[in-house]
């Protein structure tokens, strides 16, 4: 195995965003300067799908303070996410540096969740690797935190990574405002804690004042994801 599909489902879903993981760098707004991958060079493709679950908001970001999105598979409903093609070598930087590890060293775990399912690699955040699904013969990987949604406080994000989420959610499956305003709001950490008014000013700004849907990233000959009957 040499490519898989690394699965986004937070401000990762935006595209200039996971390019400071990938080059490196500090990004606009952010607290933290990130060391990039060893190979710089961007996805080979990106996909937009809808995985079983959902995200909550938990925790303190150190990059952007607020709450930071987890993913947990038992959560009802689906949780948007988007497909980014790299190889084994840029998901195991791309994980490094969201587990505040330095990049450059395999990951043991990946082969390990790309065949079982799961690989827990420490008790942090983001340490729990979990195979979400599988597309044209590749996995399906992401990573989360090893708790479930009901067993941590659930904490509000930040305008500035809620934004990052509401221009992915754009750019990947083509939503306009309404519909992404609906999805958010629901998410553990967001409902109750972002007024209905104040989530559609934000994602109306984030989506550069429209309100229509945009073109999703995704060429006609790409089919949806083959989902594994697996659930970690």
């Amino acid at each position: 195995m040499t490519l898989l599909w690394y699965v986004a489902y937070g401000s990762n879903l935006h595209a200039a965003r996971l390019d400071w993981y990938v080059r490196g760098g500090r990004p606009p707004g952010g607290l933290r300067t990130y060391p990039g991958c060893r190979d710089c060079r961007p996805p080979h493709r990106t996909v937009p799908a809808l995985i079983p679950g959902g995200i909550y908001f938990a925790g303190e970001s150190r990059a952007w303070t607020g709450g930071m999105a987890f993913y947990d598979p038992e959560l009802p409903g689906r949780a948007a996410v988007r497909g980014y093609l790299v190889t084994v070598e840029q998901f195991a930087d791309i994980a490094a540096q969201e587990m505040y590890r330095r990049p450059g060293a395999d990951l043991a775990g990946i082969r390990a969740a790309a065949g079982t399912g799961r690989a827990t690699l420490g008790p942090g955040r983001y340490e729990t690797l979990l195979r979400v699904g599988e597309r044209d013969g590749l996995p399906m990987l992401t990573f989360t935190a090893g708790h479930r949604a009901v067993e941590v406080p659930w904490t509000r994000p930040a305008a500035v990574y809620l934004g990052m989420l509401a221009r992915g959610l754009r750019e990947a499956h083509g939503w306009d405002v309404a519909r992404t305003v609906d999805y958010l709001a629901g998410r553990p950490g967001v409902a109750g804690r972002w007024t209905g008014s104040a989530l559609r000013a934000l994602v109306r700004a984030a989506h550069g004042g429209s309100g229509t849907a945009s073109p999703a990233l995704r060429s006609s000959s790409d089919s949806p994801p083959r989902m594994s009957d697996r659930r970690a």
